[in-house]
C-alpha cells in the first residue's frame, strides 16, 4: 500500500526519462516510494494516474501527478537542492532549460532513429550525423568547464547524460573514435560517480498491493 504521506514515483530503470527524475531526487534527497514498472504489463494504478501510460509518472501526495520528467526534477530540486542544480556557475536556469529542450526536441528524435532504424524511413547514418551536432555543441561546451554549465553539476547536465548515454551506447568503438574527448570524460565521471550507482540500483518489478521502494536509497 501507499505509504500515506510520500510521493509514489513510478519508474522503469533503464528509461532515460525515468533515470534523470531519480537522479534529481537522489540528488534532493526528497523520499518517495518507487514502484518499478515492466512496460510490457503496466500497473492498473499508474494507468490510473497517468493514462499516458509512460515513465517516469511521480503521484503527490495531495493527489497531483507529475507526468513530465523534467516536471518531477523541477519539483525535488526546488523542494531541496543541496547540491545546487538549479544555480549554475555559468548561464541561468533558463539557459538550463533551453538546452534540455533541444535535447529532448531535436536530439531525442535522431537518438530514437539512430537506436531503432527499423521503425523509421531514414537512413540512421543520417540520425547519427544530426545528432552529432547537438553531441558537437555539447563539447564545446565542456572546453570551457567540465560540466555543461560551468565546474559544477546542474539539472542540465543531469536531464541530458541519459541521452548521451543511450547514444554512445549504440556503438560504443564509433563514439570513442569521435573527437569529443571532453564529452567522454563528462559522460565516464557520471556514469562512473556515487550518484549514478544510487539511480540505477535494480528493484524488483512491483506487484499491486505491496509496498514500495523507500528512494533514495542510503
Amino acid at each position: 500500500m501507499q505509504h500515506p504521506s510520500l510521493p509514489v514515483l513510478y519508474s522503469f530503470r533503464r528509461c532515460p526519462y525515468a533515470m534523470r527524475a531519480r537522479l534529481a531526487l537522489a540528488a534532493s534527497g526528497e523520499p518517495c516510494e518507487l514502484r518499478e514498472v515492466v512496460l510490457k504489463n503496466k500497473p492498473a494504478e499508474m494507468l490510473a494516474a497517468s493514462p499516458k501510460g509512460t515513465v517516469p509518472v511521480l503521484v503527490l501526495p495531495e493527489a497531483a501527478v507529475l507526468e513530465q520528467s523534467l516536471d518531477i526534477m523541477l519539483w525535488a530540486l526546488r523542494r531541496n537542492d543541496p547540491l545546487r542544480w538549479l544555480e549554475p556557475e555559468a548561464g541561468t536556469l533558463d539557459d538550463m532549460l533551453a538546452l534540455i529542450a533541444t535535447c529532448d526536441n531535436d536530439f531525442k528524435p535522431q537518438l530514437d532513429r539512430y537506436k531503432y532504424p527499423g521503425r523509421f524511413s531514414e537512413l540512421p547514418e543520417n540520425a547519427c550525423e544530426s545528432g552529432s551536432r547537438f553531441l558537437s555543441q555539447l563539447e564545446a561546451r565542456l572546453a570551457a568547464g567540465s560540466q555543461l554549465f560551468g565546474t559544477r553539476a546542474t539539472l542540465a547536465d543531469a536531464a541530458v547524460m541519459p541521452f548521451v548515454r543511450q547514444f554512445a551506447m549504440v556503438d560504443p568503438a564509433w563514439f570513442e573514435s569521435q573527437p569529443w574527448p571532453q564529452l567522454r570524460s563528462w559522460l565516464a565521471g557520471w556514469t562512473g560517480s556515487q550518484l549514478f550507482e544510487r539511480a540505477m540500483r535494480k528493484y524488483s518489478p512491483w506487484v499491486s498491493g505491496a509496498a514500495g521502494v523507500a528512494y533514495p536509497p542510503a
